[in-house]
C-alpha cells in the first residue's frame, strides 16, 4: 500500500520524470498535491498500470489533487545541457506553475538539484512507495504518451506510437533506413 505523506506535517509535491532513455522527444516531469490522507483503488507507479488505467487516473488526480503541473524540456535543450540537467529542470518547471506552493518535495529518485527555498527528499522507486509521486509519474507519462503519439503521426516509420521514443528494434530500424528526425536527441547514441 502507498503511503499518503512523508511528513504529516507539511503540504508534499510529489515530482517524477518520464523519458529519460528515449531517443526522441522531450523529457516530461509532473508535480503533484494531493489531500493528505489521499487514497485511490488503483494508483500506483505508472510503469504498473495499463494504458487504460493510466488514463482513468489521469482524470482522477486532475480532480481531486490540490494542485498538479506538467512540464517539459525539448530535445534540443536535452542535447545543449545533458538529460540529468534537464531532468531536473523539467521538474522544477512543473514545481514553478503549481498553483499551491509546497512545503517539501518529494523527489523519484536518488539525486535532484535543490529547489529554491524548498526542501527536499530523494526516494529511490518512490513511485512505489508514495501516492504524490506515483500520482505525477502517471500524468508525466500520459502526457508524454499522448506527445509522442501525436509527433508519430508525422513520422509514422519510427513506431513512436506504441515505443514513445524509446530504443525499441523497430525505432532503431526506422533510423537506419530513413535517419533521425528533427525530434531525435542527437547527443544519444541512436544506432
Amino acid at each position: 500500500m502507498l503511503k499518503s505523506y512523508y511528513n504529516a506535517e507539511a503540504v508534499e509535491a510529489g515530482l517524477d520524470e518520464v523519458g529519460r532513455g528515449c531517443l526522441a522527444g522531450p523529457v516530461v516531469a509532473a508535480a503533484v498535491i494531493l489531500p493528505r490522507d489521499y487514497t485511490h483503488p488503483i494508483l500506483n507507479d505508472s510503469k504498473q498500470l495499463t494504458r487504460f488505467q493510466r488514463e482513468q487516473l489521469r482524470t482522477d488526480i486532475q480532480r481531486d489533487a490540490l494542485a498538479w503541473a506538467v512540464a517539459e524540456v525539448s530535445h534540443e535543450d536535452i542535447d545543449r545541457i545533458n538529460i540529468l540537467k534537464a531532468s531536473f529542470l523539467a521538474m522544477h518547471r512543473a514545481v514553478d506553475v503549481l498553483v499551491v506552493r509546497p512545503d517539501h518535495l518529494l523527489v523519484d529518485g536518488n539525486r535532484f538539484v535543490p529547489y529554491p527555498m524548498i526542501p527536499h527528499t530523494c526516494i529511490i522507486k518512490g513511485d512505489a512507495h508514495y501516492l504524490s509521486i506515483a500520482a505525477a509519474s502517471v500524468l508525466a507519462k500520459t502526457y508524454r504518451d499522448a506527445l509522442m503519439e501525436e509527433l508519430g503521426r508525422e513520422f509514422p516509420a519510427y513506431g513512436w506510437a506504441k515505443n514513445v521514443g524509446y530504443p525499441t528494434p523497430i525505432h532503431r530500424a526506422a533510423i537506419r533506413e530513413f535517419g533521425p528526425t528533427k525530434y531525435h536527441r542527437m547527443s544519444f547514441r541512436l544506432l
